[in-house]
């Protein structure tokens, strides 16, 4: 299984995608940026054939992506959406699965409201890295991906697909 993990944003998006045979692997890792003197459209566009490209190349099998979580700025919240938009619509056709920060969160350090360095720590431990992930956007976009893969890898997962294949 392959899964391609996105941390969406105008500015910068991170990326990470992760193979499973026995245990989860990095495959690759980065950002996607666009240049804050061009226009939106341009932005979005650079935005959506880069993502193209990065599924054309690696065929992931699912896309996690991070849903959207803003309490105050709503001009940032609303190209964020739209960035947002760009990654679902160049992801026609595959698997798609949201996770809000607080289940990443919940998922990876077991602790809902985990600060970032012990995000990175512990997606450094569970992914056997050398180095802390970084930055923060392809940080967040392995936690994404090991999120879905720690999810479909659950006991509690398999057994209530198995109960539901019964039925």
């Amino acid at each position: 299984m392959r899964v391609l993990g996105i941390d969406p944003g105008l500015a910068t998006t991170g990326y990470a995608v992760l193979e499973c045979e026995r245990a989860p692997r990095v495959v690759e890792v980065g950002v996607i940026r666009t240049p804050a003197d061009e226009l939106l459209s341009e932005r979005l566009h650079t935005l959506y054939s880069d993502m193209r490209r990065l599924i054309e190349e690696y065929r992931p099998d699912v896309l996690a992506i991070e849903e959207l979580f803003f309490s105050q700025n709503r001009t940032t919240a609303m190209v964020v959406a739209q960035a947002r938009g760009v990654v679902l619509l160049a992801a026609h056709g595959l698997t798609v699965t949201s996770y809000t920060p607080l289940q990443v969160k919940l998922r990876i350090a077991g602790y809902g409201h985990a600060k970032k360095p012990q995000m990175q720590k512990m997606i450094q431990r569970l992914l056997h890295l050398k180095e802390l992930p970084k930055p923060d956007d392809a940080a967040d976009a392995l936690a994404v991906a090991l999120c879905y893969m720690l999810e479909m890898r659950s006991p509690l997962r398999r057994a209530l697909s198995k109960r539901a294949s019964r039925e």
